[in-house]
């Protein structure tokens, strides 16, 4: 089901991946499980990244896009009716890789691509702004990461493997989302 062109995510496309996931047996370590997951995850940082576009064609104002990625920010990183308590887990995983690409998002669009370093620059400035317990400050640099991201900057994924696994390294994995959404905005199908 596709969403309207004024509507680029949904409450009930939100609920349809949720309700996939308490119906199915999920084990992380069973590749189709975390397919599933990261498809979820894939679907929102899609649906950032055409709003992200629709501002850079001159779509929609820098007002409307910021209130868009608000709108799937509240759907997405609400709290999740899952009873099951390793699947909530899995989920909040989910949340938690996305709420950088909520922030790259805002980011770039109130300030555009930042202006020094690299994406590896601002992630390890992030990881070592959580060593040292600044996570306001690690998600600040992991979203400028992010901004360069969108601005089509190339994210290594093997920066993430020198890291100690927090909230950097789940960050990273958003941002990665992120990134292939970027490169081609296609919709995950929920049925796939």
């Amino acid at each position: 089901m596709s969403n309207p062109p004024t509507e680029y995510y949904s409450e009930e496309r939100w609920q349809n991946w949720i309700d996939r996931i308490k119906d199915e047996e999920i084990d992380p370590e069973d590749e189709s499980s975390a397919r599933l997951l990261l498809n979820l995850q894939d679907d929102t940082a899609i649906a950032i990244a055409k709003i992200v576009a629709a501002y850079d064609d001159g779509d929609i104002d820098d007002e409307t896009a910021l209130e868009e990625i608000a709108d799937v920010r509240e759907i997405v990183l609400g709290e999740v009716d899952i009873e099951d308590e390793e699947k909530l887990i899995l989920v909040d995983g989910v949340q938690t890789s996305l709420v950088c690409v909520f922030f790259a998002a805002e980011e770039y669009i109130a300030n555009g691509p930042a202006a020094d370093g690299t994406v590896g620059d601002y992630l390890s400035a992030a990881a070592d702004a959580e060593a040292e317990e600044d996570l306001d400050a690690a998600l600040g640099y992991a979203a400028q990461a992010g901004t360069l991201i969108i601005d089509e900057d190339e994210l290594d994924m093997t920066v993430a493997e020198d890291l100690e696994y927090g909230l950097v390294t789940e960050w990273i994995n958003g941002l990665d989302s992120l990134q292939s959404a970027m490169s081609d905005p296609e919709v995950v199908e929920e049925d796939e």
